[in-house]
């Protein structure tokens, strides 16, 4: 029985990933699903780059020109963009509105995911749920009341508009995010340092966030990334063109009644889409780490 035991195994070892070693099986299971990923992925910033480099000539003239290459490449759209609208400007407001929004999300938010998981008070479990669900209303909705308290505020038409309310999308999930994450971390570290003394506040400072560098620098990527994209607030309570982020700057400036400046829209984008790549392409371990930490019960 045991020698037919051995031989038998190596037959079950190749019932597990021994299909992939004939070639036609790993084109049809892995290479082929991964060129259409690819494909998907990375067509939208190739469509972008192909047209801010493009004159307009080509961009029109379908006969003459492939749509999907560049004959010509010129920089006039990225000229335009930077040195005759007020595209600069607007990445600078972009920039500083989604770091403030970030800092003082992540600022409450580990707060309240320390203060429901940790403090152990009756309730607490409902309260986290009722944050998460907080994050499901629409944006479209909670603009309408956000909107009387801007005015009311005195803060319309000013970068503190946004800044104060991104938060209220912004900590909802963060705050889902860092409960998981806290939640990882074992009790016992935490009751060895009350043993010895340690405060709350010195307990959260000195063991909690060092461990939870991952988590902290994933909901700051997820807050940063929402802030940058948003587009309805920014719609909303900025209506000077110096003011602006650049989502709806290049949308309101850049269209013009029925005249769409293409290379200009394009070279906008590809721009405003590169500090998040950049953000994303420096913590992507760090980002799933956290994501894998958050779901782990």
């Amino acid at each position: 029985m045991a020698a037919t035991k051995r031989t038998r195994r190596p037959e079950i070892d190749e019932g597990g990933m021994g299909y992939l070693q004939s070639l036609p099986r790993r084109v049809v299971t892995v290479y082929l699903p991964l060129l259409v990923f690819v494909i998907v992925l990375l067509f939208p910033f190739y469509w972008m780059t192909i047209t801010a480099v493009k004159p307009n000539l080509e961009m029109t003239d379908y006969q003459n020109f492939n749509p999907f290459w560049v004959v010509h490449p010129t920089l006039e759209h990225i000229r335009y963009l930077l040195f005759e609208t007020s595209y600069p400007g607007w990445l600078l407001n972009t920039i500083i509105i989604s770091t403030a929004a970030t800092f003082l999300s992540l600022l409450a938010s580990v707060f309240a995911a320390y203060a429901i998981e940790r403090l152990r008070f009756s309730g607490a479990r409902q309260v986290g749920l009722a944050v998460f669900l907080a994050y499901l209303v629409p944006p479209s909705i909670l603009f309408i009341p956000l909107s009387v308290m801007v005015f009311n505020l005195g803060l319309y038409d000013t970068p503190f508009a946004l800044i104060l309310t991104y938060p209220t999308f912004l900590v909802p999930f963060c705050t889902w995010l860092l409960m998981g994450y806290f939640r990882s971390i074992p009790f016992e570290l935490e009751e060895c340092a009350l043993i010895d003394g340690a405060s709350r506040w010195q307990i959260l400072a000195k063991i909690v966030l060092p461990l939870s560098v991952p988590g902290l620098i994933s909901a700051g990527i997820f807050a940063f990334t929402l802030s940058w994209n948003e587009f309805i607030y920014a719609l909303t309570f900025i209506q000077s063109s110096e003011n602006k982020t650049v989502p709806v700057g290049v949308l309101t400036e850049l269209v013009r009644s029925d005249v769409y400046e293409w290379g200009a829209l394009m070279a906008g984008a590809l721009i405003g889409s590169l500090p998040v790549v950049v953000l994303y392409s420096f913590f992507v371990e760090h980002y799933v780490s956290s994501m894998t930490g958050a779901v782990k019960e």
